[in-house]
Order: structure tokens, then sequence, then C-alpha cells
């Protein structure tokens, strides 16, 4: 699977990366200006070291001569390791005196007072005043290097806290500077057809304003072409009732006055098609105000006494007399912010859509629980999975013969969302083989 891009990850990486590579030169640059500051600090040390030392060894000598075997056995007392080896030597290049750790073999250096470098030790070198001793002090280049390299050390093992830390932080800091950005994805994905007001970019950094505002631009260019769009299909709908219920009208009129025979079958033809234009002609008027955004109220509404009115209405209309049945337990409520006419939108199509496409001989079951979801169940065979997830779609329809425009599910979930609910279509019903079944459920 292909992770999708991310813009934090990199940034951390980067910044990261930075931040070591800064510490880094850092270090460098600090073991190169130690390296130096050793080096003085060694040079002195030794320099000073070589002076007592020949000082010392001339004044404990006094009357004595170098080659008095006495004078050897003092100073040849050295018992651990030597940083510091040292030789004292005559004119004649010869080593009269010298620490242990030292060669026996002279150094190889020349009895000239000053520094002088072998491939492994910084050697100094000090004369008497008469210029008949010369004193050599041995300091390794093994011993500066270590020196340095524990230096280097101490300085590159805070890294190891330095590197997580830096991740931490740069991910603090980032996810704080984008947040503004999560603000702006999470404003623009409430935005849909019933939802086009401009996002508040007042708040928003500088540098995503310019968003927002491309973004306000498109939705005022949407608001625009929808509402355009509904005012067109709502003023079609208005204008189509009155003509075709006129027009069916005279239909039925005459498909009544005409004899029997092809001429009468003829014209209850044309009535039947006036009555389903005029169904879609509603359901087009409903769908451009479900389209508007009807389906939200500020105030609460009593949707259970709507509920009852309705179930009312199609037990007395002859059409439907005895093919509803309802059923609400007690106790049931359902106090909601939406709109009642809305809402009964929402119903009628349900019960509509269940009485057009349930089997004629069982009744369509529609009930209320006690926390407020309402189920139309009707009879019929199971529909598949993959069919149900279209039917909300607009214009279709699953395999059946029944009259219809494709429309009334769409509507009833378009409301459905707009009150911050749910419409679920399950088949087979809850507890049977077979049937299909339209639940509702909206929050509190």
């Amino acid at each position: 699977m292909r992770r999708e891009p991310s813009i934090t990850r990199p940034l951390i990486l980067a910044l990261t990366s930075i931040l070591v590579l800064f510490w880094l030169i850092a270090i460098g640059l600090s073991i190169r200006v130690m390296q130096h500051e050793f080096s003085e600090i060694f040079d002195s040390a030794q320099e000073e070291t070589t002076q007592r030392l020949l000082a010392l060894i001339v004044d404990d000598l006094g009357e004595r001569t170098v080659s008095d075997p006495r004078s050897i056995a003092m100073l040849n007392t050295a018992a651990s390791r030597e940083y510091l080896t040292y030789q004292l030597r005559d004119k004649t290049g010869k080593v009269v005196l010298r620490s242990n750790d030292a060669p026996s073999e002279p150094f190889s250096a020349p009895l000239t007072q000053g520094f002088h470098d072998t491939q492994s030790h910084r050697i100094y070198t000090e004369a008497t005043a008469d210029g008949t001793l010369f004193m050599q002090v041995a300091d390794r280049f093994g011993n500066r290097r270590e020196a340095v390299r524990e230096s280097a050390a101490t300085l590159l093992w805070p890294l190891i806290v330095l590197i997580p830390a830096s991740i931490f932080a740069v991910w603090f800091v980032v996810g704080r500077a984008l947040k503004p950005i999560e603000t702006l994805r999470q404003d623009i994905a409430t935005k849909d057809g019933g939802n086009m007001a401009p996002i508040e970019s007042g708040r928003l950094p500088r540098e995503i304003k310019p968003i927002a505002r491309s973004v306000n631009l498109l939705l005022a260019r949407l608001r625009a072409a929808l509402e355009a769009e509904r005012e067109f299909t709502a003023n079609s709908a208005h204008e189509l009732r009155t003509p075709i219920a006129g027009a069916l009208a005279q239909t039925q009129r005459l498909a009544q006055e005409l004899p029997a025979g092809p001429v009468r079958q003829r014209a209850q033809q044309v009535e039947a098609s006036l009555a389903n234009l005029g169904r879609l002609a509603e359901k087009l008027l409903q769908l451009s105000r479900a389209e508007a955004g009807i389906g939200r109220s500020d105030t609460p509404s009593d949707l259970k006494a709507i509920l009852d009115m309705l179930m009312v209405d199609y037990a007395r209309d002859s059409r439907t007399e005895g093919r509803v049945a309802y059923q609400a337990e007690p106790g049931a409520a359902m106090v909601r912010n939406a709109d009642i006419d809305a809402f009964g939108i929402v119903i009628r199509n349900l019960v509509e859509n269940a009485l057009s496409h349930g089997d004629p001989e069982q009744p369509v079951e529609v009930s209320i629980d006690g926390n407020g979801t309402i189920r139309v169940v009707n009879d019929s065979s199971v529909i598949a999975a993959a069919d149900l997830a279209n039917l909300k779609r607009r214009f279709r329809r699953g395999a059946t013969n029944a009259p219809g425009s494709g429309l009334g599910l769409a509507i009833a979930d378009r409301i459905t969302t707009q009150m911050g609910g749910t419409l679920e279509l399950i088949s087979p019903a809850s507890g049977s083989r077979s049937g299909f079944e339209a639940r509702i459920t909206l929050p509190a």
C-alpha cells in the first residue's frame, strides 16, 4: 500500500538533519580550536617542566660530576607510566640521566634550545647557562590526540539525547504551525450543498489566507450555480403542477365519457403518463427544497407528533387504508432540532416507497422505539448489498416494475443528513429472512 505524502515528516527530517549537521560542524570547529589550544597548553607545560627539571638537577648535582652513579640512582625513581619522558645529555650528546620510560638511546633531536618534532614525539630542549648540559623532555603525540578525542567525545555524547529531543521538538512546533491548515481543512470539509457559508479567515495566518479567499470565491460561484439550479427546478416543478393537474383532470373526464374500446384505453394510458409526470414534478419540487437545506431548524420540535399525524392521514386515505401498520413504544419521544415540513417529506417518501415496491398483500410496518429510531419495513424479496448502496442516488431504482422516479430515497437521505441523522437501508429486514427496511436515526 502506497503511503500518502506528508508535509510533517519531510519537515521533521529536514530540520533535524540540519540541526545535527550544524552541531557536527560546531563540534568540528571546536576540535580544531581545542587542538590549537591544547598544543599551546602542552607546549607551555612541557617548556616549564624542562626548565624546572634542569634547575633541580643542576642544583642537586652541585659539585658532583654528572658521571657519579649516586646522582643517577636519585633521579631514576619513576615507577608508573610517564606522560613526559626526559633525558639529560652532555654537550657531546651522551645520555647522562634519563627517566624510566625514556629510551637509552639519545632522542633524535638536536641539542639546540626549542621544540623539535619527530614521528611520535614533540621534544623540547633546554641548556644550562654554560652550555655543558642539555635537558630534553619528550611528549608523545598520542597523549595529545587522546585528550582531543576525549574532549570531542564529551561534545558528541549530547547528540544521542539531542537527536530524539530535536525530533520531538520539531514535531511539536511543526504540529502547532500546521494546526491552522488542519482547521482550514475541517472548515472546507463541512461545505456541501446545504452549507455554502464563506470560510472565516480572520484568525488564519497570513500565508494561508489566500487559500481561504480562493475557497470562498469558489463557494460563491458554486452557491450561485446551485441557487440557479434549485430555482429552475423549483419554478419548473411549480409551473408544471397546475397544467399537469388540469390536463390530468380533462383526461380522466375524457376517459370516463369515451365508450369502451381502443380509444378509451389510449386515454387511460395518457392519464397514467400524466399522473407519473405529476409525481415527477412533485419529487423535483421536493428535491429542490432538499437541496436548499431545509432539514435543520434552530428550535426543537416534537417529531413524534408529526409522525402520529401522518399515520392518521394514511389510515383515513381510501387508497392506503389498512395498508400501513403503525406502532409506537410506550414513552417514545422524538424532540429534535429539525424542520417539521422536511421531516414530513422524509416520512412520506419512505412510506410511499414501501407501498410502491412492497407486497400489496402485506402491510407496511412503521414503528418508533424508545430511542426515537424510526423503522419503515415492507415485505419484498431480498435486495443485494450492491444495489442497496445505489438506491440513495438520484434516479436510481432497483429491479422493479412499480411506478416511480427514483428520487424518493435520495430526497429522504439528503434531508436526513441535513438534520444530522442517518438513513440506513437494510435487506433483509431486521429479524426477517426477506423484506426491505429503511431506518432513520436522528441525534438527540
